[in-house]
């Protein structure tokens, strides 16, 4: 009689080790459906022309423009800020990347003044747009990892929306 009992609860082990491997593969693809969901431009794909280097972005959840570049080699999330003077980079986020605190400076933003210190980046890369010591922003009391995709970068490219798809683009001349 105790083969039967032990093969009902190997079974049942079974039966609960298949459930527990279903929902954590179901909670891995719908964590990365939203992360792709929030963010459409993880590998932004570059287009190259004759004079010129493109990336499309797709617009995210409110219109927002989000995507993964690099500052000096470190992958990141940008927000596009056409609204933003410069690069602004969470202090924590320059502490890690130990970009230098530069000349202190007032910063004003949509939860007030703050203090903070300007810095410059070495290379900043978004797809194969590649831009050269561009001016950015430490910034204290930002949170999380995101930075803010300001005018420092963007006035140095070309770029135009339209239908939920933006284009930057660099010349090559």
């Amino acid at each position: 009689m105790s083969e039967p009992v032990a093969g009902q609860r190997a079974a049942r082990i079974m039966l609960f080790l298949a459930w527990v491997a279903a929902l954590a593969l179901a909670t891995h693809w719908f964590g990365n459906w939203e992360d792709e969901r929030a963010n459409p431009n993880r590998q932004p794909q570059s287009v190259h022309g004759a004079d010129y280097i493109e990336v499309r972005l797709a617009a995210g959840p409110g219109g927002h423009y989000l995507l993964d570049g690099q500052i000096d080699g470190t992958t990141l999330t940008f927000l596009l800020d056409t609204g933003a003077t410069a690069v602004a980079i969470p202090l924590e986020l320059a502490e890690r990347l130990d970009l230098p605190h530069g000349a202190p400076v007032q910063i004003r933003t949509a939860n007030g003044t703050v203090s903070g210190w300007r810095t410059r980046l070495g290379l900043l890369q978004l797809g194969d747009i590649r831009l050269h010591d561009v001016a950015a922003l430490v910034t204290p009391g930002m949170d999380g990892d995101q930075v803010l995709l300001g005018m420092s970068a963007l006035k140095q490219l070309e770029f135009t929306q339209k239908g939920g798809t933006l284009v930057l683009r660099q010349s090559t001349r």
